[in-house]
């Protein structure tokens, strides 16, 4: 019989940790600083810290299901397998709320970068051009490879190593500099709130998103049950620890938080400050060029993930489940994301934009936490302490956070989940029979343990 052809495992725990840095990108922080900076009044890495907390927890439980599941690697289907299809459904809708909001949040920050540097124009001739521009290479079908993407977030080190460099040589030059200024950005009594903090780490966990797509590449890892918890573990540390240097030397060179230019690219007049214009325009490049690179994969993996949803009939087949035959993309759902993208970068806010991206990521987090306690404890009687604390922790954690989010984007995020319900009541016919999300989740669980 002839052998079916099959994906060669072939990475290792290195390549797995690489991958997961790349997905992250080490300028992740950045862009939201001066937004959280505001938020807490300066604590933003406190709030970086926090979140790092809640995502080692996370990671731990992704790594745990993706054993079980090598061949899902995604959420939905791990709410799906070990809870119920009805969960993973609602786990995956709030998953396509963060792919569609993701271009909007790079649309967003590009234009806004632009301005910095081309201010006379106004930001809705940028923010159409980047709309287009974004729709138009996904209608080419130009993917990112992921030889540039490791070049991109090489070359993003050596700048933000430069910036380090930089920031440091004028703190230490700032002649006022006291030891209560130097634990300022961890904890000042005069301006500390709690309730503040945790709505600013609310906001502060974008900076781990993208860590949960380790899992996807448990088909190619030699040893998965192993490297896959551990690199998901590693790449959580490694960013909290990389991202609470930044924003803590960033929040020295600033002084005191808030009177920033302009809150959505704060972080670059405080490269400005450190190292003047040249620093201010290399920081601006770096990030709009490391953002668009995010905006035209995250429409593609939006166009993606609506075709999936499409081909098993979870919404409308006709319109989503199509692919172009000259070009073979799904080009009706890349129209209808840039569609999105054009009305959501007139509409929403990068804050809220970035608050509601959360909403939905922490409804996944929190399902794959539950997901290790049904699967292990509940369903698999094991009385085990890895089985039952930390993925207890990892949901209480993550629900803190979540909860903590802005009003405006719980209402607006509840508003999408309210949707995916009708949704759901209309594809089962009032919940009467099984409902499929994807493919993903008629693959075999591999393992019991």
């Amino acid at each position: 019989m002839k052998e079916v052809p099959h994906l060669q495992r072939a990475l290792g725990l290195w390549d797995l940790v690489f991958y997961g840095i790349v997905l992250i990108t080490i300028t992740a922080p950045l862009p939201i600083f001066g937004i959280i900076s505001n938020q807490t009044r300066g604590h933003v890495a406190t709030t970086i810290l926090i979140a790092m907390v809640a995502m080692l927890f996370t990671a731990v439980s992704y790594g745990r299901m993706a054993s079980v599941y090598p061949l899902a690697g995604s959420a939905f289907s791990y709410v799906g397998r070990s809870i119920s299809p009805s969960l993973g459904f609602l786990t995956g809708w709030g998953m396509v709320m963060d792919y569609m909001l993701n271009p909007i949040l790079s649309t967003i920050w590009s234009s806004k970068a632009m301005m910095n540097i081309l201010p006379e124009i106004p930001y809705p001739v940028f923010a159409v051009f980047f709309t287009l521009l974004f729709t138009s290479l996904n209608l080419r079908g130009i993917k990112t490879s992921a030889r540039n993407n490791q070049i991109l977030v090489i070359v993003l080190s050596a700048i933000v190593l430069i910036f380090l460099f930089y920031a440091i040589r004028f703190v230490l030059n700032t002649p006022e500099l006291t030891h209560r200024q130097l634990i300022k950005p961890f904890y000042d009594p005069q301006t500390y709130s709690l309730p503040l903090v945790l709505t600013g780490t609310s906001i502060a966990a974008l900076t781990y998103i993208g860590f949960d797509g380790i899992s996807t590449l448990s088909e190619e890892v030699k040893n998965p049950r192993r490297n896959i918890l551990l690199a998901t573990v590693l790449v959580c540390l490694f960013t909290g620890i990389i991202a609470t240097i930044e924003v803590y030397v960033s929040q020295l060179v600033w002084g005191e938080w808030g009177n920033f230019p302009d809150i959505d690219t704060a972080f670059v007049f405080v490269a400005r400050k450190a190292g003047g214009n040249t620093l201010f325009h290399i920081m601006n490049i770096s990030l709009l060029f490391s953002c668009i690179g995010a905006g035209t994969g995250s429409m593609l993996g939006a166009a993606r993930l609506l075709y999936g949803m499409g081909r098993e009939d979870a919404i409308p087949r006709k319109f989503f489940g199509v692919i172009d035959s000259k070009r073979l993309i799904p080009r009706n759902n890349v129209l209808f994301v840039g569609a999105t993208t054009l009305v959501g970068v007139f509409v929403l806010s990068y804050q809220l934009t970035a608050e509601m991206l959360n909403f939905g990521a922490f409804i996944a987090f929190m399902g794959v936490n539950l997901s290790v306690f049904f699967h292990f404890f509940i369903r698999g009687k094991s009385r085990k302490f890895i089985n039952i604390v930390p993925p207890v922790i990892g949901f209480i954690f993550c629900f803190l956070i979540w909860i903590n989010l802005r009003i405006q984007a719980q209402i607006a995020g509840s508003i999408w989940i309210l949707i995916g319900m009708i949704v759901g009541f209309i594809k089962t016919k009032g919940f009467r029979k099984s409902i499929s999300f994807s493919s993903t989740l008629d693959s075999e669980s591999v393992t019991d343990a």
